[in-house]
């Protein structure tokens, strides 16, 4: 399997799921969650997939921050209603990693470990996301914005060859690696596209 070096490079979401322990799925329940995870299940690594990761590892980060983020223990919110723009995409690799759904995930054992009715959307925040831990009521609220990691100029004419089918192959693979390039990029700068703010 072959893919941009610099996925490797991405710090990894380590967690502790109290439901995998139990079944018996991973030892106390410890495993974590890389940047290749999470583009395997979109099919693809863009400056929105990227972002849902970096948002998410900010935020666990700050809500967790001497020990593993515990999956099923955090509630999202979503300032995007479910239909709007990439909240969507966003919303699934958060779900990935953090365990938390909206009516959808699971419905819990004898009571615990439900992971249903953790993710809202069009919630009354001014961020991103805003994650909750369900323990400490204690939150914080997430940012992302990539456009000040602007992509390479010739992206665009390359990207007006592909819509209308003239772009050659060496077009697609320079097409592609620029792309890349720019999530790379953004990677590279966290501090300057993704801002994390408790709340009070």
């Amino acid at each position: 399997m072959n893919y941009p070096e610099f996925f490797d490079t991405i710090e990894s979401i380590k967690v502790q799921d109290p439901l995998s322990q139990v079944l018996g799925a991973f030892e106390k329940g410890e495993y974590e969650f890389n940047y290749l995870d999470v583009v395997k299940q979109a099919g693809h690594s863009c400056p929105t997939v990227a972002g849902a990761y970096i948002i998410t590892l900010a935020g666990l980060r700050a809500l967790y921050p001497e020990q593993r983020a515990v999956r099923g223990n955090i509630k999202v919110e979503f300032e995007e209603a479910l239909e709007d723009g990439v909240a969507g995409v966003i919303a699934n690799v958060v779900s990935q990693i953090t365990g938390a759904t909206d009516k959808s995930g699971f419905k819990g054992l004898q009571g615990q470990f439900a992971r249903h009715s953790l993710m809202h959307f069009s919630a009354d925040i001014d961020a991103s996301v805003r994650f909750t831990r369900v323990d400490t009521n204690r939150s914080v609220d997430v940012t992302y914005n990539p456009n000040p990691i602007a992509p390479n100029p010739a992206m665009m004419p390359l990207m007006q060859k592909l819509s209308s089918g003239e772009a050659t192959p060496q077009e697609v693979k320079e097409f592609g690696e620029l792309w890349q390039d720019r999530v790379k990029r953004i990677f590279e700068n966290l501090n300057d596209v993704v801002e994390v703010s408790e709340i009070a």
